[in-house]
């Protein structure tokens, strides 16, 4: 058996790993990225039908801004050296929202004082409790800064101090501050209208996580890069061969190897050692521990931890490239958000059967007016089921067609929706199910979303026990079913924490 010897193995190159390597190697760590597509970024890819370039997952970065008005997001990609390489484009507006249930839409615009106005004349009497829900935005935003930088010891008296709010609020879910802060409900559907991209509804998300994507949204608007997620993808992977980085592409890590309770390598799939201490892996950790590491290698906590935890939505989407100009099919609008109801407890429970078509449309021509040749327009439909309702009804016999009559029930509501009409004019269409991303991805069931933010395995106490969490030394985990959630920003950010806490059991010698 060939071996060769690395500082540390990240496995995965979507988002969480091709950060975490890229800091790795700018900290001067021998680091070897595997991923066993032929291309790097996992979701944050891009694909060709014909004369389109359709976009796999991404929708808008919400934690980025520009160089006058920045977030976490901007900060990490200057600190790796790229932001310089990739241009982005703001959204035009926060979002459209449409209820099934009795016809009604609103578009909400950004910027704080805009947003809170808008709702005013939306909701009277609604401009006060707005206006707390953006104040307590700005003291979570705070305090988790205090929290990060305190490394897992914060002073209770402090955070009791400068941060009062969020400690009255840190425990709670959406419905229950909204409720104390005497926010009209009609306010309260419209606000929690993000829910479904952070995969709960608002009575078992938690109110930090979601008050703290929505003031980051809100307050920075929202980018996209002018050449996909893919480009975001290449520059990061390019950037990491020029700091020293080695990657093999079309090659799948098939065995995380453990000695005496710590990682001591990886073995390939053409029986190829790789010799390391250190691995951070951008994968579900349930398919890990199932396929990658012996059973007798595995501690008993780890395994608890993971098999106690819900899986989050399944996803199904739909790519369609349309032979009109936004402009003839009156689509005006950069984002379309079609729930059945605007209660998000109700929509969740909808969303757990196959017979529900709530969806997120975006109509990408209406950031990137060039996208797509002239004349035409790009849609991307995505929706998630919170069961595991595709599993159950499909078979090999009826997959095609389950999966075309799906598409057409969440083309057809679209067009209900909207009031428009787009079946005549689709000259490509691609339709992902929960296989397709399972097949792709390894995500449990088609999980897209990792696990389900709620309750007790919020992001705030996973955020909480992960000092404490250090189960099988050497193993680290990033994206989308790590600590921070589901998410390109959350999985961005994903990687640079696991490469932080790596480097830091590298220094202390674990």
């Amino acid at each position: 058996m060939r071996e060769i010897k690395y500082d540390v193995v990240v496995i995965g190159a979507g988002n969480g790993g091709l950060v975490a390597a890229l800091k790795l190697a700018k900290a001067g760590k021998k680091t070897l990225l595997v991923e066993r597509n032929i291309v790097p970024g996992g979701f944050a890819t891009s694909f060709s039908r014909g004369r389109f370039e359709f976009e796999a997952a991404l929708h808008e970065l919400c934690d980025f801004g520009n160089a006058k008005n920045h977030g976490n997001l901007y900060t990490l990609f200057t600190e790796l050296g790229v932001i310089d390489k990739i241009k982005f484009v703001d959204v035009k507006e926060a979002f459209k929202v449409i209820s099934l249930e009795d016809n009604t839409s609103y578009i909400m615009p950004f910027g704080i004082d805009n947003f809170i106005n808008k709702m005013e004349e939306y909701v009277p009497n609604s401009k006060e409790s707005m206006t707390i829900f953006f104040e307590l935005g700005k003291e979570i935003k705070d305090a988790l800064k205090y929290l990060n930088d305190s490394k897992g010891h914060p002073d209770t008296k402090v955070l009791m101090k400068n941060y009062p709010n969020f400690m009255r609020v840190a425990s709670y879910n959406i419905d229950k501050v909204l409720d104390a802060i005497k926010m009209p409900l009609k306010a309260q559907r419209i606000l929690t209208t993000y829910w479904s991209y952070l995969g709960a509804p608002s009575g078992k998300l938690s109110f930090v996580h979601y008050c703290i994507m929505t003031y980051l949204y809100i307050s920075l608007h929202a980018q996209i890069p002018v050449n996909r997620s893919n480009e975001m993808s290449l520059v990061l992977a390019e950037e990491f061969t020029k700091s020293g980085g080695d990657i093999f592409y079309g090659r799948e890590a098939k065995k995380i190897l453990v000695e005496n309770n710590h990682v001591i390598g990886v073995l390939l799939d053409n029986n190829l050692k790789i010799k390391c201490n250190y691995v951070i892996c951008n994968a579900n950790p349930n398919m890990v521990y199932a396929k990658m590491i012996d059973k007798d290698k595995i501690p008993t906590n780890a395994l608890k931890l993971a098999n106690s935890r819900e899986l989050s939505g399944r996803g199904f989407a739909i790519y369609l490239g349309l032979n009109k100009s936004k402009e003839e099919l009156g689509l005006d609008n950069y984002s379309y958000f079609i729930y059945n109801t605007l209660d998000s407890n109700k929509e969740y429970e909808n969303m757990k059967s196959l017979d529900n078509y709530s969806q997120v449309v975006v109509c990408l021509n209406n950031a990137l007016p060039d996208c797509s040749p002239k004349g035409t327009t790009i849609l991307y439909f995505t929706s998630l089921y919170f069961s595991d309702c595709f599993s159950k009804e499909v078979t090999e016999s009826n997959y095609f067609e389950l999966k075309d009559d799906l598409a057409l029930g969440f083309i057809e509501t679209f067009e209900k929706a909207t009031n428009t009409t787009i079946k005549p004019y689709i000259e490509e269409i691609e339709v992902a199910t929960p296989l397709t991303f399972a097949h792709y991805t390894d995500a449990p069931d088609g999980a897209i979303y990792g696990y389900f933010t709620a309750d007790l395995d919020n992001m705030l106490p996973r955020l909480m026990r992960m000092y404490d969490e250090n189960y099988l030394p050497g193993l680290k985990f990033c994206g989308g079913s790590s600590v921070r959630s589901s998410g390109y920003n959350s999985s961005y950010l994903s990687g640079d924490l696991a490469a932080k806490l790596t480097l830091a059991d590298m220094k202390e010698g674990k």
